[in-house]
Order: C-alpha cells, then structure tokens, then sequence
C-alpha cells in the first residue's frame, strides 16, 4: 500500500477540531466537518464514501476521530488506525479529557502524531490486517459468548454452565493474546534485520572510501623532497705543462 492511501486525520470534540493532519490539499478537511455536525452523539462507527475516498468515523466519549482513505483501501485498516489514535490520544490527555480552550497548542502537539500513525500504518498494512483480525475474532468470540450466556441465564442454566464457557473464552483469550506477542517479535526481529543490513553497507562504503584514498589500509604521508646538499665543486685539474727540454 502506498502513502497516499491514508490522506486526512483529525481528532475533534463535539464539532471542534482540536488537532488534524494532511499531507495533500483539497477539500476532504471541508466535507469531513461537514460530515461532523451530522453525526449522532452515541459512541459507534460511521463511514461514508464520497468521490471515491472514504470518510471514517470512530466516536466515543465525546470525542471523533476520524481518517479519509482511498476507497479501495477498506474498512477494516482505517479503523485500525483509529483505534490506534484513539488509545494514543487517551494515553496522552488523560483518559480524553482535553480542555477546548488549548485546542490550539493540541493541534501543534498531536498534529504530528497524527502524522506519524498515519505512516506507520500506510508502510505496515499487513500488521495492522492481522491485529485487526485478531481483535475481530475476540470481538466475534466475546459476543457469542455474551449471547449463550444470555440464553443460559434465560433458560435457568446451572452456574457450572457459565464457568465452563466463561474458562473456554478465557482460552481462546489467551490464544489470541500468545498470536499477537508472536507477531511484534516478528515483525522487531524484521526490523532489526534491515537495520543491520544498512549498517553493514554502510561500513562496506567508508572500507572502499578509505582503500580508494590510501591505497591500502594504512595511510603513509608523503615524505618531503630533501634538499639537495650543494656539492663542492672539484678544483679544476691541474694542467700539466710540459716543457721540452732543450
């Protein structure tokens, strides 16, 4: 999946956007507000499609998180990314509680987070694909249970009944929780792998650097050209006069 895949992001309380981020321009941010003032004040999920972009809403307590998406980018990784937010955002002003009069310096503080989970998730869609999976299945599962335990309790069922399926949900809990470690130590192990690789380029690069300018492993400093010691120049050869003798 490409960057572009997730274009607009905004966290809002009531119909007040306290931080939002977008690396495009157009008129998404308008239609999403839009949107906003139409939107009931019960916690729930809400998508609409426009032009071919999906405008994702996720509301609770108050508060609206929302991600415009390419169409053919689905549900289930937009929500994801909510889900993401939502718990970073909570995680950060404690619970949600955010005060509207600092809703400025709330767009400068989490504007940039908003941008930061929203490449992480457009880079890794598969991780996301596979925890959202799994939280649908404990979801799906936990909704059964709820169900037979509703229909046990309406029946009169014995309390041995409840335990049994309350010890059964309890595993497949524990399943699904062992499936998601499995998973972040896979991918931290994938991620230090690439890091290694990087690194060892990196040193092969500054090997042939140094090689190149050395000419070996160690470096010799050229030696000064010696000064010539001026030679004495030899007397001049005697002539020899030869005198014929009378």
């Amino acid at each position: 999946m490409g960057s572009e895949s997730l274009i607009y992001s905004f966290v809002a309380r009531g119909t007040v956007v306290l931080a939002e981020y977008t690396p495009y321009s157009g008129n998404f941010s308008t239609i999403a507000v839009q949107c906003l003032q139409k939107l009931p004040a019960n916690n729930n999920k809400f998508t609409y499609t426009c032009d071919r972009h999906t405008f994702n809403y996720l509301l609770e307590d108050g508060f609206t998180y929302l991600v415009v998406a390419d169409e053919e980018f689905g549900r289930q990784i937009p929500f994801a990314f909510l889900e993401r937010v939502k718990e970073d955002f909570k995680r950060r002003y404690q619970g949600g509680r955010a005060d509207l009069a600092v809703a400025h310096s709330l767009d400068k503080e989490f504007g940039p987070r908003l941008k930061e989970h929203m490449e992480y998730c457009a880079e890794h869609p598969d991780e996301l694909d596979k925890m959202a999976k799994i939280k649908s299945q404990v979801a799906e599962v936990k909704g059964i249970m709820m169900d037979n335990i509703e229909q046990v309790l309406d029946r009169g069922g014995k309390i041995e009944v409840l335990v049994e399926k309350s010890d059964t949900l309890r595993n497949q809990a524990d399943v699904f929780q062992r499936q998601g470690k499995r998973l972040r130590r896979k991918m931290w192990f994938e991620n230090m792998k690439v890091k290694l690789i990087v690194l060892a380029i990196i040193v092969v690069i500054a090997i042939v650097i140094w090689l190149s300018i050395c000419h070996g492993f160690v470096c010799h400093k050229s030696s000064s050209s010696s000064k010539s010691t001026p030679t004495t120049p030899s007397p001049p050869a005697r002539r020899l006069l030869a005198y014929d003798l009378d």
